[in-house]
């Protein structure tokens, strides 16, 4: 795009001065006209290429409804990307309007369009469109594609209130504990010893526990992260390493079963989507395998699509995994026999998506009380090491 410096009139002969982004002269033309303005001339002042390579969530969501809205509605696809390159309120939302307008505009299809920025839109979401545009469907996949959106969403909103609050519980833990062993505890070693009496196990082990930390706190600090760094560069570097975390992620206890249900939730709504909209049903699997972000139920997925290849039926393929529950092999072979899959599978993720809410509340109940006990057995113990020795001194003075 450039940025143009014009002069128009308005309909009353009133000259105008001002600076519009364009992609030439003719699509500035266009834009004065949306306001009651005639172009007189016009000088570009710097041409500008933007490539947008992640766009929020939020505003992937929010195109989709507007480009389906006003496809719907009868508007074509060209001007709806006109109107919201114009109305865009966040530079990003104009660059991506601006960059599909310039392309669709130069021959290319809304899915080829779409492909060009990968950073913004998943091949799923790409698939989707392109088989829209060749059904004809695509306002109703754009319409399916706002609501998994949603959906998905939801899912991460849910996944960051059921990790956030004992995240941050733990954070204050470590941080009183932190405090209390660099600076109260060698406040009070000096008082203990001056006592002149015997001091008790518990304390010498919490004296000798703060003097670890003062002398070795910056390695405190460091290897919780370096751990943390190297066991993601191991996981990049080893898929068998990979494979053993995501396989100690889902057997993780109250967290793991939960997370394996998002998981499942997820493949369940993306499949259903894909079989709605009239993807192949292998090629369904493949996008189903690429979204999942458990390697277990990636391979798992991967396994069941070369048996349905090689002629097994859906429900048959995926009950010789033994990783997917029953309700997902009944539900399946429902859908088989009924020629539903789809609505089997929406009532998969149905199910899973309440039971995802009932589970992250009851996990929240249990985690909470757990993590006050942690930190009331930490605080006892520090308070009783510390003060039992003056608790002893002062009762012999008194005898």
């Amino acid at each position: 795009m450039a940025l143009y410096q014009y002069r128009a009139t308005s309909a009353e002969g009133q000259i105008n001065k001002g600076q519009i982004e364009a992609l030439h002269e003719l699509d500035l033309e266009a834009q004065l006209k949306r306001i009651d303005l005639l172009l007189v001339s016009a000088k570009a002042l710097k041409s500008r290429q933007r490539i947008v390579k992640h766009m929020p969530r939020r505003e992937v969501i929010d195109f989709f409804f507007q480009v389906e809205m006003l496809v719907r509605a009868g508007v074509p696809l060209l001007t709806a990307l006109g109107d919201m390159r114009d109305e865009a309120e966040s530079p990003a939302s104009r660059d991506l309007s601006s960059g599909l307008f310039e392309k669709i505009e130069a021959g290319a299809t809304f899915g080829e369009a779409v492909a060009a920025y990968p950073g913004v839109f998943s091949p799923t979401n790409i698939s989707l469109i392109r088989s829209g545009e060749v059904t004809g469907q695509l306002p109703d996949v754009l319409k399916e594609i706002v609501r998994s959106l949603k959906w998905q969403d939801e899912m991460a909103s849910t996944t960051k209130k059921l990790l956030m609050y004992p995240s941050f519980v733990l954070v204050v833990i470590g941080g009183v504990v932190f405090f209390l062993m660099i600076y109260l505890v060698p406040q009070l070693v000096g008082f203990l010893n001056n006592m002149g009496q015997a001091i008790p196990l518990q304390t010498r082990l919490l004296i000798g526990l703060s003097s670890f930390f003062v002398n070795y706190w910056w390695l405190i600090l460091s290897v919780p992260p370096g751990l943390v760094m190297l066991t993601l560069s191991l996981s990049a570097a080893f898929p068998a390493v990979r494979y053993r975390l995501h396989q100690m992620q889902l057997s993780i206890p109250y967290v793991g079963p939960v997370l394996k249900k998002m998981i499942l939730a997820r493949f369940a709504d993306t499949f259903a989507l894909m079989y709605r909209t009239g993807i192949p049903l292998i090629e369904g699997l493949v996008y189903c395998q690429e979204i999942s972000s458990n390697v277990v139920i990636q391979q798992a997925i991967r396994r069941a699509r070369e048996r349905v290849i090689n002629g097994a039926s859906l429900s048959e393929s995926f009950a010789a995994e033994m990783l997917f529950p029953s309700l997902v092999i009944r539900m399946l072979k429902v859908g088989e026999s009924t020629g539903a899959l789809d609505s089997a599978l929406s009532n998969i993720s149905y199910f899973y998506t309440r039971d995802i809410d009932e589970s992250v509340g009851k996990v929240q109940a249990m985690i909470e009380p757990a993590l006050t006990v942690l930190m009331g057995l930490i605080l006892g113990w520090i308070m009783l090491a510390v003060l039992g020795p003056i608790y002893d001194t002062i009762a012999k003075m008194k005898t």
